[in-house]
């Protein structure tokens, strides 16, 4: 029987779709492939409250490379959430700032972007921060929750000059203690975690905002916190060191002066955000509180 071309060609379209562009900002974090792979168990931190919140897998050069909840009223991340990469901790500067298309229209490919020439992102800065948002300000620096320095490919360090992964932090603050504990955590997991490790960063607000032409633009943290996860790691490290493993977790005021970073359990850090965010009380950071899954028995192997 002869079957008409058009047909044929109708029959393999259905049967294999052309490929189309995910959008970044997603439902689920799962809705992307590859995007929960950032994430512990593959389950973002439980309990975080909002109305105005957008999950975004952040994609760079066609690849997811980490993940931020996004509050696009206060237009800064709530965290961004990566995998820890060994690296030197150089820092690269030379690295365009980019914006979220996906925040403002659905049509692209799904990837950051840098920003326009010219004043042309005035049609995505309703949900976002821009450039011209820190040009002005003089107390205040783009600090990284996704720091360029626990990357260790280019692309996953390019893919942190997003504004979607930056909030206003004292410039004394950024440079000073929080940078200490960036290194602090990179020479950690790069000696002791024999795994992969994960990291979640994140602020706490109260309110303070930058203004921009008479408008509240962008929200002033008041509280930097981190945790980590590490399941598999050296279990002859130092004593000092093997009680901050599996987890740990770190909090500083967003201050000029006075403020130090104070390390303790991710339990401490979840009791004391409980009072200084909008989440309820199941809020979990890890998915069981990063706690390796059992091994199975050998009697068991084979039913797997």
């Amino acid at each position: 029987m002869h079957v008409p071309l058009t047909w044929l060609v109708l029959a393999l379209a259905v049967l294999h779709p052309a490929p189309t562009a995910r959008s970044t900002v997603v439902e689920d974090f799962n809705d992307v492939a590859g995007c929960k792979d950032s994430l512990y168990m593959g389950t973002p931190p439980r309990g975080i409250l909002g109305s105005n919140l957008k999950k975004i897998c952040q994609r760079y050069a066609d690849k997811p490379r980490y993940v931020t909840l996004y509050d696009t009223k206060k237009r800064i991340p709530v965290y961004s959430a990566y995998t820890f990469k060994k690296t030197e901790g150089d820092r690269r500067v030379d690295y365009p700032w980019m914006y979220e298309p996906q925040l403002a229209e659905t049509d692209g490919n799904g990837n950051m972007m840098p920003f326009p020439t010219g004043y042309l992102h005035m049609k995505f800065e309703n949900g976002q921060a821009v450039l011209d948002d820190y040009s002005d300000v003089v107390l205040y620096e783009r600090g990284h929750l996704n720091p360029d320095q626990h990357q260790s490919h280019p692309h996953d360090r390019a893919a942190t000059y997003t504004l979607t992964n930056v909030v206003p932090e004292i410039r004394e603050f950024n440079i000073g203690p929080w940078r200490e504990y960036e290194e602090r955590i990179r020479i950690r997991l790069n000696n002791y975690c024999r795994g992969t490790a994960f990291i979640v960063t994140g602020v706490t607000t109260r309110g303070n905002m930058i203004r921009r032409n008479n408008q509240d633009r962008v929200a002033i943290p008041e509280d930097i916190w981190s945790a980590y996860c590490c399941t598999e790691y050296d279990r002859n490290a130092p004593h000092d060191v093997r009680i901050r493993f599996p987890s740990h977790a770190a909090l500083a005021k967003n201050a000029k002066e006075g403020s130090s970073v104070q390390e303790f359990t991710v339990m401490e850090l979840e009791n004391f955000l409980k009072y200084h965010m909008d989440v309820d009380q199941n809020l979990q950071i890890f998915y069981d509180n990063c706690i390796a899954p059992s091994p199975l028995p050998l009697y068991l192997h084979h039913t797997i």
